[in-house]
């Protein structure tokens, strides 16, 4: 049986990230329906950060940049060179380094998993990889790094490359994958354009995968009709694996990801065109043999990454699901009965930053980065009587 540890119980951790004096007098406190909350800057000066994850042990963080460069930095907000051992990127548009996250066995492996933007397709366009390399112990680089994942065929310009990587409870590692602003393809089963797919963390195919065996269909599909998911989680509670994506003009979507499922894009979309004209494929709303988003915003914030909240240190925070957004410059926690979306609260719009992503931290701190020229990541925090 395939089963492996998870990253959780190595970073249960409740002290906090220790943070330099200088950052921590850069505080700022906004309002909220639950009490205000602070936002304390943890380091400055990243170019486009894309994602982050923790090491264990309150060494610090990886933080990708989109660029190319993998930067360490330090509990007090040190940024380290930029790591070696790194793959090119193509950093084009959307294009560059992108996700982030450590192996579900960090601790014995030191394996970092990235997501980038790779070139070399015909017409010198560019796709979606992934792949996985040795953290070494100096933390100064990443060494053997292997590619395990491949966007085929490549058909980006430069948007819509996803790309958001998670482990779930059993090992598998998930993967998002962008229709690389080539619509039809996101139905197209011959491809992994507007996918998420479904591997084992050396990149091997699992037999039970939804489409194995079927001639003509990737196999490393896991669901299909995705427009540009650029947020991925595992749900703590139920164990199921939830993806965000950006709709056109309109229509950006969480949804509940499941084995087989084709989520319409582009048959099925609340969104128009930038020109405003409707979607050529769609058939509305809802088509046929798709299925619904399980939550929809008519407007478009620009959703990105996105991180449940289930710590211990803010009771009110437990059960909600937090999602950057870029275009509305704003993080967003939705308050569930069940997997209901009853409540939505936006918050940290006074910063006035696209908010590309948001993870929970070992400490039970909220930790975001802004996708500016000078990206900060931020460590935010309720307060509450």
């Amino acid at each position: 049986m395939f089963v492996r540890k998870t990253l959780l119980a190595a970073l249960c951790a409740t002290a906090l990230l220790p943070l330099s004096a200088a950052y921590a007098a850069d505080s700022q406190q906004f309002p909220s329906e639950q009490g205000s909350i602070t936002a304390t800057p943890v380091a400055k000066g990243l170019d486009h950060p894309w994602a982050l994850a923790f090491l264990p042990d309150q060494q610090g963080f990886l933080v990708t940049e989109l660029p190319g460069h993998l930067r360490f930095v330090s509990p007090d907000g040190k940024l380290s060179a930029p790591l070696k051992g790194v793959p090119q990127v193509w950093a084009k548009g959307q294009g560059g380094l992108l996700d982030v996250v450590l192996s579900p066995d960090f601790k014995q492996d030191r394996l970092v998993y990235l997501s980038y933007a790779e070139g070399g397709g015909e017409g010198g366009k560019a796709g979606t990889a992934v792949g996985r390399g040795r953290l070494a112990a100096d933390l100064g680089g990443l060494e053997d790094f292997k590619v395990i994942l491949r966007q085929e065929p490549k058909l980006s310009t430069g948007n819509h490359f996803g790309s958001r990587l998670a482990f779930d409870r059993d090992g598998y590692l998930f993967v998002t994958l962008g229709e690389n602003n080539d619509r039809p393809t996101a139905q197209d089963l011959d491809k992994l354009q507007g996918k998420v797919v479904r591997i084992y963390p050396d990149g091997r195919v699992p037999d039970d995968n939804p489409f194995v065996g079927q001639p003509g269909v990737r196999p490393e599909i896991w669901s299909y009709g995705q427009r540009n998911p650029q947020g991925l989680a595992l749900n703590p509670w139920s164990g199921t694996i939830w993806e965000n994506e950006h709709g056109p003009r309109g229509g950006d979507e969480v949804n509940i990801i499941e084995r087989g499922k084709n989520y319409g894009w582009p048959l099925a979309t609340h969104g128009i065109n930038y020109s405003l004209l409707p979607i050529p494929e769609a058939k509305g709303k809802t088509a046929e043999g798709t299925v619904a988003p399980h939550h929809v915003w008519e407007k478009s914030p620009g959703i990105s990454g996105m991180a449940f909240y289930d710590g211990d240190r803010f009771k009110a925070w437990q059960h909600n699901l937090f999602i950057g957004a870029l275009v509305s410059q704003e993080l967003i926690r939705l308050q569930f009965e069940g997997d209901k979306v009853v409540h939505e609260e936006r918050l940290l719009g006074e910063l006035k930053a696209r908010i590309r992503d948001v993870r929970q931290g070992p400490d039970g701190f909220l930790y975001v980065l802004t996708d500016e020229d000078d990206g900060v990541l931020y460590r935010v925090g309720l307060n509450q009587d």
